[in-house]
């Protein structure tokens, strides 16, 4: 028999069965920090999953852990990469596995458009604690509210080779589904902590010699500045001494929606640092400000390992 076929011989299909109601209830925030579960919908969230549970990664790295894949057969078909994934984890044993009819992965999602498939995952240990030790760069979102937001910028650190992410107390669960499927699998590569207290958190950053900058698109210096700075002392030339450096290890402060980061926020940073804004808009939405900001940092650290003359 197949991996397929057997997959067809245990196909999950009562959309009312007891299964279902406990993966559609991981919606509500309260359910997943009581089971300790999160769900992560579509096939790039299910391969990074699978293929974080198939290597080597250290579980200490604070990343989560696989529990169960539901996936449809006509879903699966489309992706064979992820069905040889599943076949190998399934050869391995520990995780659930079931194939289901599209009403039940209707039944066990909130997405308008459910997509063939949803891993269900263990919360990460020590979610809610501080950053045990310095990082290179650190991403830090303070009472940011909206889970699309969120993901959005979850996905950015990633990207720009953060090696921590932090939400602060009152901002959304990244865990989120809505947040989770906007994160686009990179909640399988760097470690996320929630609930954390940013005064404790800037005061350990501190001690760990971490530069920290808030975003404030008020502030009189710019990322531009810093950046070409960095690139400056990078080609030896003189740069009048400046109050940071962006080449060093930075924590990025990015604030509420609507509100950005009040007064005590703001004095808790280093330097205030605005993205410029050279047309007529009135300012930029929190994902696409963390982008500018973050790459900008990673770029000024990458350029000590770069030759001269590397774009």
């Amino acid at each position: 028999m197949t991996f397929v076929e057997g997959l067809e011989d245990r196909l999950l299909s009562n959309p009312r069965a007891d299964r279902v109601r406990d993966v559609a209830a991981l919606t509500r925030r309260s359910t997943r920090s009581k089971r300790g579960l999160f769900r992560a919908e579509g096939p790039q969230n299910v391969r990074e999953a699978v293929r974080l549970a198939l290597g080597d990664d250290d579980p200490a790295r604070g990343l989560p852990e696989l529990d169960a894949v539901y996936v449809t057969l006509e879903e699966l078909g489309r992706h064979p990469e992820i069905a040889a994934d599943l076949e190998a984890l399934e050869s391995r044993g520990g995780v659930f596995l079931r194939a289901v009819t599209p009403e039940v992965l209707c039944a066990m999602t909130d997405a308008v458009t459910p997509q063939g498939m949803l891993a269900v995952c263990r919360l990460p240990a020590g979610t809610t604690s501080p950053a045990p030790e310095a990082a290179d760069l650190t991403c830090v979102l303070v009472r940011v509210q909206d889970p699309g937001n969120a993901g959005t910028v979850v996905r950015a650190a990633d990207a720009a080779g953060a090696q921590l992410v932090a939400f602060t107390t009152g901002s959304v669960d990244p865990f989120n589904p809505k947040a989770v499927r906007s994160s686009a699998g990179s909640l399988f590569h760097v470690p996320v902590l929630t609930g954390v207290d940013l005064d404790a958190l800037v005061s350990e950053a501190r001690e760990s010699g971490v530069t920290v900058l808030a975003a404030d698109g008020r502030a009189d210096t710019t990322v531009d500045a810093l950046a070409d700075e960095a690139l400056l002392r990078r080609a030896g030339l003189d740069v009048p001494p400046a109050p940071v450096r962006l080449e060093a290890p930075t924590a990025w402060l990015f604030g509420n929606e609507a509100q950005g980061l009040d007064d005590h926020e703001r004095g808790l940073a280093d330097l205030a640092v605005a993205v410029p804004l050279h047309g007529r808009a009135e300012s930029l939405n929190v994902g696409t400000a963390a982008t500018v900001c973050l790459y900008a940092s990673a770029r000024a650290q990458r350029r000590d390992t770069l030759p001269m003359g590397t774009p």
